[in-house]
């Protein structure tokens, strides 16, 4: 599952990375822990705020996008 982050913070359990809002968590080549995720994605007790996000694919507008019918354009004379 992708993340986004939300609220900057350095993740000390990946060598001190630094993560800024928008970016991608995590980064390439890591793989946190369910419990990692767990922590950063509720609201943290000392800090008093979520610094992630679960980013959901929103598959509604693609299904509309497929049954789209497509106008032709009329032939006029």
């Amino acid at each position: 599952m992708p993340y986004k982050v939300i609220n900057e913070f350095i993740d000390k359990d990946h060598k001190d990375t630094h993560y800024k809002p928008g970016d991608d968590y995590p980064v390439d080549g890591y793989k946190p822990t369910q419990k990692r995720i767990k922590e950063l994605s509720q609201n943290h007790k000392k800090y008093k705020r979520v610094f992630i996000e679960e980013v959901k694919e929103d598959n509604a507008s693609d299904d509309k996008t497929k049954n789209k019918e497509t106008k032709k354009p009329s032939s006029k004379k």
